[in-house]
């Protein structure tokens, strides 16, 4: 069995190896140290938690160990796709440098380039950095890249899906040719292949194991899941996640969450909180220091669960990880391999469960055809729904549905919408209308009488939009109301002639041969006696004409 004494390396550099408690190293490890040291480029392709670290950090040190930087002109130059992860292979070094006196910087967003800055202009012999602080640096003109003499690309797929695909092809330009490049990653995209075909000078190509292969330490399951209504599917689904990791109990000594909004990252902590599970969000939208702080109480196991994006998917290195919960079947089916990496580390067991929904069946197949395997199902007995966040059926059912109108006019009072049918249907209530009293007049006063309203039921036939056509008085136009006179008048103009008779105080229903003082006259004899006046009129004209 290889050991790293076998691996030519510097003497202080196994020093900081043995101070470390490693003796023998991974497969990947024996595979690209050799050909690293030889100074040749290496693309080298292996699961997540085998070593890829320090497959390129122990071939640094050795090759840098002669030589001294220059300001603003590192000689190493390692990219990562994250903060967390850049930090990381930071603290790789630190660890492995112990006897050596090579400096290093790390280059990451959320910290203040002043600092930054006093670091590069002082020289550094490893510069670890993400893509687009790097060039911040590099466009300010505080960095020059001319003399870079090795060069790391660690998750080249996840630059990928992250986009920084162009600046990773820029930045390569940037550097020297002669420069030797070391390539790692989980995955190989065709995308990937392309950028090693074009930078890389006859690699030599390290496969561990399959692409995209999971380590058979790791126990995987997918739970189906559907929930009972589409508007309470995060209540169950949250309930789901907590009855998962209650039916682990004792097994889940701690556990990674992953989410594939940062959102649902917010909400899926906060419950875990509310329901007395001690957990932490963390993703991109946190600040650097808070994002540092949440992980290093989870390292330490200050805290136990860690709800996360995507972020922490790649290269974390998080000792003795027993559960990974896939909260969201991941849109990328590689992303997949990168989670459950999390577990299962160095040779331990580890446990992977993921909650699959109808809509992310597509993916979950995607995933199934590239690990090559086929992941077990299993039966839950929660099925989403949760007594202390569902209602009661029985309280929704007695809930009655009030369908909208328009407008305001067919609203009822909200007591006649509760109260049950039976109570709704009355019997009809039948209204009286009294006799209208007929007031006897004052003597010496003239009385003041209201013509009656006459109220004719006349078809509304008339078309047109809501209020055309229509007045004050119920749409009616030939209900007008009662006369008003203009000042001066008298009140009789406005009278009927049966209340004419009443304001003079005769009797209108006295018979037609009352006194001949007391007739009144007709009005209709008086019309027929002049047309028979002028007919002979008339018939005169014609003639002499």
């Amino acid at each position: 069995m290889i050991k790293f004494t076998d691996l030519n390396l510097d003497p202080k550099v196994l020093q900081a190896i043995a101070d470390a408690g490693y003796e023998t190293p991974t497969p990947i490890q024996a595979g690209a140290i050799p050909p690293a040291l030889e100074g040749k480029d290496v693309l080298g392709i292996a699961q997540t938690g085998t070593g890829k670290t320090a497959s390129f950090t122990l071939p640094m040190i050795t090759l840098l160990s002669r030589g001294r930087a220059r300001a603003r002109m590192p000689r190493s130059l390692v990219l990562c796709p994250t903060r967390e992860l850049a930090a990381q292979v930071a603290e790789n070094f630190d660890t492995y440098t112990k006897y050596s006196k090579l400096t290093k910087a790390l280059l990451i967003g959320g910290v203040s380039f002043k600092e930054q800055d006093k670091l590069i202009d002082r020289g550094v012999d490893v510069l670890i950095a993400t893509p687009g602080r790097l060039l911040d640096h590099v466009e300010r003109g505080k960095l020059l890249l001319t003399g870079v003499q090795i060069m790391v690309v660690d998750e080249a797929d996840r630059m990928l899906d992250m986009g920084f695909i162009p600046d990773i092809e820029r930045i390569f330009k940037l550097t020297p040719f002669t420069r030797q490049t070391l390539f790692f990653s989980a995955t190989m995209a065709p995308e990937i292949e392309r950028i090693t075909n074009t930078f890389l000078s006859a690699p030599a190509k390290i496969e561990v194991a399959r692409a995209a292969s999971t380590s058979e330490a790791i126990t995987q399951s997918v739970v189906m899941f559907k929930a009972s209504r589409k508007d309470r599917e995060g209540t169950e689904k949250r309930a789901l996640l907590r009855g998962m990791i209650e039916s682990e109990a004792a097994k889940c000594t701690n556990a990674i969450i992953f989410c594939n909004r940062k959102m649902d990252v917010d909400v899926v902590a906060k419950s875990m909180q509310k329901y007395g599970l001690d957990a932490a969000p963390i993703h991109g939208d946190l600040e650097q220091s808070k994002r540092m702080e949440t992980l290093d109480n989870f390292r330490s196991g200050v805290l136990r669960f860690l709800v996360a994006s995507d972020v922490a998917a790649r290269g974390l290195d998080v000792p003795n990880v027993s559960h990974v919960f896939n909260y969201d079947v991941p849109s990328h089916a590689e992303d997949y391999v990168h989670r459950i990496g999390r577990t299962g580390r160095a040779g331990k067991l580890g446990t992977a469960m993921m909650i699959c929904t109808p809509r992310d069946e597509k993916n979950f197949a995607d995933i199934e055809r590239l690990v090559k395997i086929e992941v077990p199902r299993m039966e839950h007995a929660m099925s989403g729904s949760n007594p202390a966040e569902t209602a009661p059926a029985a309280v929704v059912s007695e809930k009655l549905v009030v369908k909208r109108t328009r407008g305001g006019r067919n609203r009822k009072p909200e007591a006649e919408k509760v109260r049950p049918v039976a109570e709704q249907t009355a019997a009809p209530v039948k209204i009286e209308v009294a006799a209208p009293v007929v007031v006897a007049p004052v003597v010496g006063e003239q009385p003041k009488v209201e013509a009656p309203k006459q109220e004719r039921e006349q078809p509304d036939n008339r078309r047109g939009g809501r209020g055309r056509g229509r007045d004050n008085n119920n749409g009616n136009r030939n209900n007008r109301g009662p006369a008003v006179l203009a000042e001066g008048m008298p009140n009789f103009i406005a009278q009927s002639f049966t209340e004419r008779l009443i304001a003079e105080g005769k009797d209108p229903n006295a018979e037609a041969d009352s006194p001949e003082g007391d007739e009144m006259p007709d009005p209709t004899v008086e019309i027929k006696d002049l047309a028979v006046e002028q007919a002979p009129a008339e018939a005169s004209d014609t003639v002499e004409v």
